[in-house]
């Protein structure tokens, strides 16, 4: 079915699918960090009855609605890339994937816009109580849109709750919390809700630092900082622990990904963990004999005790994931991708044979091929295999990328730690150096929060849901300059989405909070 896939065909998809999804989560962390701030904000202003932070909150509320317009316009781009691009996925399991992005238009888009207007025209028109209900009520949509789309994007890192109905040749949703409460989903929650708070924190911190270097309302940067300064560190800390599960919810169940992270090919019982590394160009391939470093220093037995909670635990590599052998927790061995490609093959025959057989009428055959098949069937996507090194996600990409990320998520506990030091201790005023790095700091937020889904996305490939259907089995049956030509169409829209977005909130930021 997939012999002749236009190989253009599927990069470019995936390509304009990464382009929207990298857009897009320019707007979402801001808006989800803004909405905790602004929230503080208005609540210290609900209980003190002071119209200082009134203004505060109005200012911070500006720059969360210009975002969130913007973060609606290339979300909705998004979901109906899953309809253009990507339609056999959509068949295959638009059962399961479909629900929690209804249930997140239908629930937390519309609460989001009937209290959204509230908040920004409600101010002399609702009571105190009923505007800061509105404006936590605002923010707590966003983040159960955010709870939604993550549970949908866990299902394709861990898919669960589900049966193959080969009848409909689709997989159908049998177990709903499975799919709603999957450790993966919640991990991938908290640490992406968390992230995005850091990100909110540190364009406040950075924003308000620009006014203190133009020496423009500094009482008002002030308490800006102190407020998000506080979230921020919070955020981080957090961050971090749930950072640590979702290592080893990574380990337990996307064993490939994290080899990739840690450029890891020969497994080994207690493991180290990679705290800095340079991978060597000339490695090409899983069986190549290449050393994969060319300098590497490590935390003795850290990724086994990441990985498995047990510093001397196994913890397999590229080359054990693709050889097999190795003896798994249940005490069964680890299959081999080729032995996981050819119960793949068998999987896919015995689904073209019991088709056959339900048209022909022969009960007995469809039975038999059924049996097969649902013995076979968590192998189904590895029939689409063609090498066993496809198998392997892009190794540098997915180690810098990860590391990346960790080493921006400890600078900001650093960063939050000085600016609150400096905020309550000394005078921030009076320290250049730090409003200047303050300011700096917010492309690293990005940078970070980017670098995050990047090892999520990428690490998972060539899957589009793990194990199940590769992205050659997923895309559309489509032109690839057609692909190509939206593709351009795309970027420059984006791009000019974000140019007017940035140009409006520097002009907000610029005019600063209304007296």
């Amino acid at each position: 079915m997939f012999e002749n896939i236009d190989t253009s065909l599927i990069d470019w998809s995936r390509a304009q699918f990464a382009l929207t999804a990298i857009y897009h989560w320019l707007f979402v962390p801001l808006t989800l960090g803004l909405a905790v701030v602004m929230g503080i904000m208005e609540t210290v202003y609900y209980r003190t009855g002071n119209a200082y932070w009134k203004r505060i909150a109005k200012f911070w509320m500006k720059l969360f609605g210009i975002n969130f317009a913007v973060g609606v316009a290339t979300g909705l781009i998004l979901e109906f890339e899953f309809g253009t691009n990507w339609s056999n996925y959509s068949w295959f399991v638009g059962d399961i994937f479909g629900a929690p992005l209804a249930i997140e238009g239908i629930v937390a888009f519309f609460m989001e816009a009937t209290f959204i207007a509230v908040m920004f025209f409600g101010w002399e028109k609702v009571s105190r109580r009923f505007h800061l209900a509105s404006t936590w009520l605002t923010g707590l949509g966003a983040t159960i849109s955010a709870w939604w789309i993550l549970v949908a994007n866990s299902w394709m890192q861990y898919p669960v709750g589900m049966e193959f109905n080969p009848d409909t040749a689709r997989n159908e949703m049998v177990d709903f919390a499975a799919v709603a409460l999957s450790p993966m989903a919640v991990n991938k929650f908290l640490h992406t809700v968390l992230s995005s708070w850091i990100v909110g924190a540190v364009f406040v911190v950075g924003v308000s630092c620009w006014y203190l270097l133009k020496k423009r309302h500094q009482q008002f940067a002030l308490s800006s900082i102190k407020v998000a300064a506080w979230v921020g560190m919070g955020a981080a800390l957090l961050a971090a622990w749930s950072g640590d599960e979702s290592g080893y919810q990574v380990a337990q169940r996307q064993p490939m990904k994290l080899a990739a992270m840690e450029g890891y090919y020969q497994g080994e019982a207690g493991a180290g963990l990679v705290a800095f590394g340079l991978l060597n160009p000339a490695k090409q391939s899983a069986a190549d004999g290449v050393d994969p470093f060319l300098l590497r220093i490590e935390i003795p037995k850290m990724l086994s005790l990441l990985a498995e909670r047990d510093a001397k635990a196994f913890v397999p590599g590229i080359n054990d994931l693709l050889q097999g052998g190795y003896t798994l927790k249940d005490g069964s061995t680890a299959l081999s991708a080729s032995e996981k490609m050819e119960r793949g093959q068998k999987a896919i025959a015995a689904f073209a044979e019991y088709r056959r057989a339900k048209k022909a009428g022969d009960d007995e055959a469809a039975l038999t091929a059924a049996g097969i098949l649902k013995e076979n069937m968590p192998y189904f996507g590895y029939g689409y295999i063609k090498e066993a090194d496809e198998l392997v996600p892009d190794v540098p990409l997915t180690f810098y990328m990860f590391r990346i990320m960790v080493m921006l998520g400890g600078y900001f506990l650093l960063f939050f730690a000085v600016v609150l030091f400096f905020a309550y201790k000394r005078n921030l005023k009076q320290a250049p150096w730090l409003q200047w790095i303050a300011l700096l700091t917010i492309p690293l937020a990005y940078i970070a929060s980017q670098a995050g889904w990047a090892v999520a996305e990428c690490g998972r490939q060539p899957w589009a849901i793990q194990d199940m259907l590769p992205t050659c089995a997923a895309i559309s049956k489509l032109d690839a300059g057609a692909v190509q030509t939206t593709f351009f169409i795309f970027l420059i829209l984006f791009t000019v989405l974000l140019v007017a977005e940035v140009g409006i909130m520097v002009k907000a930021i610029r005019k600063g909070p209304e007296n």
